[in-house]
């Protein structure tokens, strides 16, 4: 316990009520010679919002004056939602009218004032104090208006005023740039922030500007610093002698990488054999990140500003620099590499029946693709079988063990989310030449298999052996958001069958079996997930509800995300028997924080990742205004159809202020868009044919209107003279998307 922790803890135990430094001083019976240390620890748990200064220079602890601190997030439309710090109080965000906002900006730390409840169902609150800013640069376009006052607008819509720019600030910048500013004044009641421009990023048009602009605008370090670059250099390019000391090593075994065509970093690497038992013996060997990046290094320090590697379309943001991540640290073929290895002997059951965990080496036999191992197994290309004939027998093993583990995760009632994603097929020039739809091969599937039951077995035993380290915990559904969906669901006629408040991942894996190819899969799919709870990082193994696993952790990739490299490290203490009680003490003690924080880095890079792909995505549809494509609905609401296309794999909005054919009326509790007159029903699931009718850059939107709508309102409209003629984009056929595609990348948006 720290000495702000104990002194809090004084407090709660001492102090009835909110009181002053003096009367603090005196129900402590603070010594007058510790009183000035008390004052600026006093000062610190204020900054911290662990305790809060009101009128009359008292000092309260806001969970019992009504007061919450969390972090504020803006909608664009001007108000707020507060998500608090601590769930003991509160398990739901707090709504915050734009009227109480005090002047916060999207993502700061504030404390709030409960006002009331809502029907028991929406807490409201007012923010009475800024603890911490988000941030004091912004991304945003530079203007100037007739009177030649200067001004931003900042890039991210949550941040809903603009920033004045004094006449000497302007760095340069031209009407129409984007910039970064700082800002050198924060907004008051009565003025807007002031700012100075300190980068120029350029036109928006001008490739590679978006990446920049996400960058800037989610503070994700894109540069590696020269320290940490010379750190890595300093390592070498090739395995010492000194570091095989003491490792069992796996060279003599048939060994194999699998990951995507255009992969430069390989983390994680497979062997397997059948042993005269008939059991499987599974080996998933992972670079050994933690031999070469030590505690307190100028590598580890980035690697945990960073927190985890961020990968947009068309280039990666490393957690290490790429002589590391790309060379030292990558599982290369043909070459030898530490490797921190997970040994499982598997029944014919599925049943771990032993495992051992090594600090191995290894020595890469082939370096293969998803699509060559699929081509193997599931297509039976002679010529790829005939190019890695003397590999074909292992990978026809790992098929039948991947079965094996497949069919035991489902018995235990793992649920799959098997939702495509976006891949951009990129030109020889490398912009965006098409928009598919993914579909996960059988490589995809085995791999991940082998990964989720290594982080398995080692959350297992590190759990055993009582190592404070991080896991992957995903919680249980909100009761309220499952009743929600039971309700949602059942307009479709179908039902999770569980107990009320007790819905397990069985019940939903065997819902998923029951729409498996119906219409409405996709739709209750997507409602299915959003369901969920979100995954985080936390030290404690409260489980994975999704996987059905009570233990579980990330072990399989310490090149582009932090927590694994934690797990990495206690794997390495455990055998050598390293960690002292005061050790294990101190390192449990900072795990809570460091789990937060790297939950927050794990969103920050998703979020970037979601919105520079939808960016992407609107800019492709730019020049379609006017053609006309197939979807299906995959969002019903009081405003309007959400549509994700068939091809282009793009989504897109039909408001319903387009829908002029009839009033249209949401019935909410069957995700339903009904007209009066006309009796036309519009539901998730439904097959719709739709014309671009805008794309809004700004919005970063595609706006789309039904077919037989627009040609029904037209028709009636025959005053106003011929329509424009339109375009459709033929379907192409497999053949000629394939001709097509001849010479392009596909990069998949992760």
């Amino acid at each position: 316990m720290t000495d702000s922790d104990d002194l809090l803890a004084r407090i709660r135990r001492r102090v009835v009520r909110p009181a002053t430094v003096r009367e603090l001083e005196q129900a402590l019976r603070l010594p007058r010679d510790q009183r000035r240390s008390f004052e600026r620890r006093l000062k610190k748990l204020v900054a911290s919002g662990t305790l809060v200064r009101i009128r009359g220079k008292r000092y309260g602890l806001p969970e019992k004056m009504n007061l919450i601190v969390g972090r504020v997030h803006i909608n664009p439309r001007g108000f707020g939602f507060l998500t608090p710090e601590s769930k003991s109080d509160f398990d739901q965000d707090i709504y915050i009218a734009g009227t109480n906002l005090h002047q916060a900006m999207h993502g700061d730390r504030v404390v709030a004032r409960i006002e009331r409840r809502v029907q028991h169902e929406r807490i409201e609150g007012r923010i009475v104090r800024i603890l911490e800013r988000r941030t004091s640069t912004l991304v945003a376009r530079y203007d100037a208006d007739e009177s030649g006052l200067s001004f931003v607008v900042p890039f991210d819509r949550r941040i809903i005023m603009d920033v004045h720019i004094p006449s000497t600030d302007r760095g340069g910048a031209k009407p129409g740039e984007i910039v970064v500013v700082e800002l050198t004044r924060w907004p008051t009641a009565t003025r807007n922030p002031v700012g100075r421009v300190i980068e120029v990023l350029g036109d928006l048009d001008t490739p590679g500007v978006d990446v920049e602009i996400m960058l800037r605008k989610h503070g994700i370090p894109d540069v590696h610093g020269p320290s940490a670059i010379r750190e890595a250099e300093r390592l070498g390019a090739k395995v010492r002698d000194r570091d095989c000391r003491g490792r069992t090593d796996f060279r003599s075994m048939t060994t194999v990488t699998i990951d995507g065509e255009h992969a430069r970093d390989f983390d994680d690497a497979i062997t397997l054999e059948r042993l005269p038992s008939g059991n499987f013996l599974l080996g998933v060997h992972i670079a050994d990140v933690s031999h070469y990046v030590r505690p307190g290094s100028e590598l580890d320090r980035e690697a945990r500003e960073r927190g985890t590697s961020v990968y947009f379309p068309e280039r990666a943001v490393h957690m290490f620099p790429a002589v590391l991540s790309t060379g030292l640290c990558s599982l290369n073929p043909n070459v030898d590499r530490l490797v921190q290895s997970c040994l499982i002997e598997i029944s014919e059951r599925g049943k771990v029946v032993r495992h051992e965990l090594h600090d191995g080496m290894i020595h890469s036999d082939a370096r293969m693709t998803y699509e060559d191992v699929s081509a193997i197994l599931a297509e039976g290309d002679a010529a790829v079988r005939a190019r890695y004939a003397e590999l074909v027998p292992v990978f026809e093993l790992m098929h039948k063990l991947f079965e094996i583990l497949s069919r035991r995760r489902r018995r235990r009632g793992s649920i799959d989310f098997d939702l495509q994603e976006p891949e951009f097929v990129l030109s020889e020039t490398g912009s965006v030449a098409d928009i598919i739809a993914t579909n996960r091969n059988v490589a995809h599937c085995i791999i991940e298999e082998f990964m989720l039951i290594a982080n398995e077995v080692v959350a297992t035993h590190l759990r055993d052996h009582d190592i404070p380290t991080l896991y992957r915990v995903h919680d249980s559904p909100d009761v309220r958001k499952v009743a929600e969906f039971e309700d949602f669901i059942t307009t479709f006629g179908h039902s999770l069958a569980a107990p009320k408040g007790n819905a397990t991942p069985k019940h939903f894996q065997q819902l998923a079996k029951r729409i498996k190819g119906t219409p409405e899969e996709k739709p209750i799919a997507i409602m299915m997930l959003r369901t969920m709870q979100k995954a985080r990082y936390d030290s404690t193994a409260d489980g994975h509800f999704g996987l059905a696993m009570s233990n579980y952790t990330h072990f399989t990739s310490p090149i582009r995300r932090y927590p694994d490299l934690v797990v990495h490290r206690a794997l390495r203490a455990l055998p050598k028997k390293r960690l002292s009680t005061s050790k294990r003490q101190q390192l449990a003690d900072g795990l809570p924080d460091l789990a937060m924080e790297t939950s927050e880095l794990e969103r920050r890079a998703e979020e970037a990742e979601r919105e520079l792909v939808q960016w992407k995505k609107v800019r492709f549809m730019s020049d379609k205004v006017g053609d006309e494509f197939e979807g299906y609905l995959i969002g019903v609401t009081s405003f309007g159809l959400f549509v994700q296309l068939v091809e282009p794999f793009v989504e897109g909005l039909v408001h319903i202020s387009s829908m002029a054919d009839d009033y249209y009326r949401f019935i909410e509790r069957e995700h339903v868009l009904f007209g009066e007159a006309t009796g036309k029903r519009y539901r998730l699931g439904d097959r719709v044919t739709v014309q671009v009718i805008r794309v809004d850059m700004e919005r970063h939107q595609v706006d789309l209107g039904l077919v037989d709508i627009l040609e029904s309102v037209r028709a009636s409209e025959k005053h106003r003279g011929a329509r424009r003629s339109r375009t459709r984009t033929p379907q192409a056929t497999s053949g000629q998307r394939r001709k097509r595609h001849k010479g392009r990348r596909r990069v998949r948006a992760r």
